[in-house]
């Protein structure tokens, strides 16, 4: 379908003979974003443009004027259908509708789209079902009448029934109602899979970003997996979850989530919460920014805000988050041997490329540092009868040494957190206690 981008650039009151602009994108990376998303859809966009709105109208959101001049755009044009880069009213819509003879969707309903087609599981559609249902409600317009009001009751006397957007109003909210006790399902279900994770100990590491931000081909990068990274808006929408061993041999669990985008609706914010939830649960996040991005800050802050409204304010992010400024072989050499001395050092910042593996390695050995913790060396000698613990110990401890003794026992130099080390004790004690010069020398 040919499709036309419209972005309304909306001016805020004058403050001190000053007026300021009430985003802090810049219209064109709004524009380009825009025009992205529509892509992401296969739609063919014939024409985008940034219209500065100075007095937004209630009925139509835009001027009489600019609305004459898009309507020829889009005759020209041959244009069956307007995305409007801004939240619209039921009214504003159903106005431009007719004023443009022409479809009109905003940008809530043409991320919804795009979620609606990106969903693959049952959990993800569920999800973006209720979402969308939500959405509707407030939009449910009839084009007929003779269905305006039916009869109620029995014969003549009964009184006049219910409306037919009052039916279907009431049929949204009953498969809303479905829905959200099928999600609640699922928060059951992941919490029980986060207890199953808790018993087998280990670190979950989240990755968040905004969309394109290059978390896809990061994740693909650690761990291998063949998850789909492509060059486009919301390419990855259900979250994935893979094992990886850090350099040092430890176990970790690393989760790919749905990209942040900035004015992300509240219904699929409300709706993705369980999906969400992974990073609140996660040890450590990964901040993916695609530094090539020129509106890149902005789009950090929109990120920030959302893990904000999930619940994790700036004092615990800045306990448990690590920025990855993503996309430095998109930079020019000087910016890129700027950027990179910058980060040098910096405990939690770290400079990468995804696709050239640069970096890489650093961001690694920072996932490892951070969660390791306090950090206790001690050697062990495992008898025989405990040789099982062998793969707990590779997957929970770093071994620096091992050696095979004579007898069957294994030798080991272990470096692993007091946390673990308290593990292993305990594990270690539910048979015959080793003694003193078992556990150290």
């Amino acid at each position: 379908m040919r499709a036309t981008v419209v972005v309304p650039v909306l001016k805020s009151r004058s403050r001190g003979g000053q007026t300021e602009s009430a985003s802090t994108r810049t219209p064109e990376s709004r524009l380009e974003e825009a025009t992205g998303l529509a892509q992401a859809i296969d739609l063919d966009v014939v024409n985008g443009q940034v219209v500065p709105v100075n007095d937004p109208r209630p009925a139509t959101l835009l001027g009489t004027g600019k609305i004459e001049e898009i309507k020829a755009l889009l005759d020209e044009r041959d244009s069956g259908l307007v995305i409007v880069d801004h939240p619209l009213t039921p009214v504003q819509q159903r106005n431009l509708e007719k004023e443009w003879n022409a479809k009109v969707i905003d940008r809530t309903g043409l991320i919804l789209e795009i979620f609606g087609r990106r969903a693959s599981t049952k959990e993800g559609t569920l999800q973006v079902d209720l979402a969308h249902l939500n959405y509707q409600k407030g939009r449910l317009v009839r084009s007929w009448t003779h269905l305006e009001r039916q009869r109620g009751g029995g014969g003549f006397m009964g009184g006049p029934g219910e409306t037919q957007i009052e039916a279907d109003r009431r049929l949204l909210q009953d498969r809303i109602i479905k829905l959200e006790r099928e999600l609640e399902q699922v928060v059951r279900t992941r919490q029980l899979h986060r207890a199953k994770r808790r018993k087998v100990p280990h670190p979950i590491v989240a990755l968040v970003g905004y969309t394109n931000a290059g978390k896809s081909t990061l994740f693909n990068r650690i761990t291998g997996a063949g998850v789909l990274a492509e060059d486009m808006l919301f390419a990855t929408l259900d979250p994935t979850l893979r094992r990886m061993k850090l350099p040092h041999g430890r176990t970790v669990i690393l989760s790919d989530t749905v990209g942040f985008i900035s004015d992300l609706p509240t219904h699929l914010v409300a709706a993705f919460r369980a999906t969400l939830e992974e990073v609140l649960e996660a040890d450590l996040i990964l901040h993916v920014r695609d530094m090539s991005d020129p509106d890149n800050q902005a789009q950090s802050s929109d990120v920030m805000r959302i893990l904000g409204d999930l619940g994790i304010d700036e004092a615990e992010a800045g306990k448990r988050l690590i920025e990855v400024w993503n996309k430095i072989d998109r930079l020019e050499p000087e910016v890129h041997d700027a950027m990179v001395q910058k980060v040098a050092g910096a405990s939690n910042v770290v400079a990468v490329s995804a696709v050239s593996g640069e970096g890489v390695d650093t961001l690694m050995d920072e996932i490892s540092r951070r969660l390791s913790g306090v950090m206790t060396e001690t050697t062990i000698r495992l008898p025989v009868d405990k040789l099982a613990l062998l793969p707990w110990l590779y997957d929970h401890a770093i071994v620096d040494g091992r050696e095979d003794n004579e007898d069957g026992s294994i030798t080991l130099d272990l470096r692993l957190s007091e946390t673990e080390a308290a593990e292993l004790e305990r594990r270690i004690g539910n048979g015959p206690k080793p003694s003193k010069e078992d556990w150290e020398r």
